[in-house]
């Protein structure tokens, strides 16, 4: 499994980030208007350092049978990757996006060697609705045929709409794109959802960060996506899925969709996790 580490001197925390299906790493550290959009550039100027991760199948991590690539054995691979940080950081915090917050809480809660987990782009109710016609439009990657990719031309309506189209955002993110095996869906549906949430095992503080994002968020239907109204009316939806937590924060970063980090006004969210995380 390969990242990108960075380490500002002096730091004792580190936050190991998971990319979500069809990103790899670059998802963490955007190279369009960086300034803006890089969460590893923003982590690290408040002295926490950052990995961000390719999953396995993806960038330049190893690439096995699709069939083999499920969220539990994404999580295995971030729970050996953690095992070896642990000695050198005082601190370590597991972080998603979309499916990788899935992967994130399967790491925690069946490892519980972290200490503090990091949802963003996820709720415990996706809405199906809106989730299934994206899946329906992915195609062949060239890999195996269980490894999928965004047709092109689909990734604003994907994961960026409502947000504003901002052609050279866009760009780099079709230019980027990477990809997801089926077989990741299948264990993040059955450990993510209402049925038996893995959060549940989870001990640690936790923070969810969601857009203005139609594929967790409910458009008031039940169980069609959580309730984003508000931080407050999120942190309800969500608190019955983590009952052992210390503490559970949460916050909306509104005017984008489901890829937040590209998002004009993604530095809000990004201050709000930079103020979380030294809290811990």
């Amino acid at each position: 499994m390969a990242g990108r580490l960075c380490i500002p001197a002096g730091a004792t925390t580190i936050q190991v980030l998971i990319p979500g299906g069809t990103y790899d790493r670059t998802y963490w550290d955007v190279g369009f208007d960086p300034a803006t959009h890089s969460f590893t550039r923003a982590q690290n100027a408040t002295g926490t350092a950052t990995l961000a991760l390719d999953r396995l199948g993806t960038g330049q991590s190893s690439k096995p049978l699709s069939a083999f690539v499920t969220a539990s054995t994404q999580a295995s691979a971030v729970h050996q990757v953690i095992s070896t940080l642990k000695p050198r950081f005082s601190k370590v915090i597991v972080a998603g996006h979309s499916i990788g917050s899935a992967m994130a809480m399967i790491e925690a809660g069946t490892w519980q060697d972290v200490d503090g987990v990091l949802v963003t782009g996820f709720t415990h109710k996706m809405n199906y609705v809106t989730v299934v016609p994206v899946l329906a439009n992915m195609i062949p990657s060239g890999l195996d045929l269980g490894y999928l990719t965004t047709m092109p031309n689909t990734r604003y309506n994907s994961f960026h709409k409502p947000g504003p189209l901002v052609p050279g955002s866009i760009s780099y993110d079709e230019s980027t794109k990477d990809v997801f095996a089926v077989t990741e869906a299948v264990d993040t549906i059955l450990l993510n959802t209402v049925i038996i949430p893995i959060s549940r095992q989870i001990n640690v503080p936790v923070m969810i960060v969601v857009g203005n994002d139609t594929h967790f968020c409910s458009s008031g239907l039940p169980l069609m996506g959580s309730d984003c109204s508000s931080p407050a009316a999120l942190k309800a939806d969500e608190a019955q899925f983590f009952p052992n937590v210390p503490s559970l924060d949460t916050f909306i970063l509104n005017g984008y969709g489901h890829s937040i980090n590209y998002a004009p006004n993604a530095p809000d969210y990004h201050a709000a996790v930079a103020t979380w995380t030294k809290s811990l």
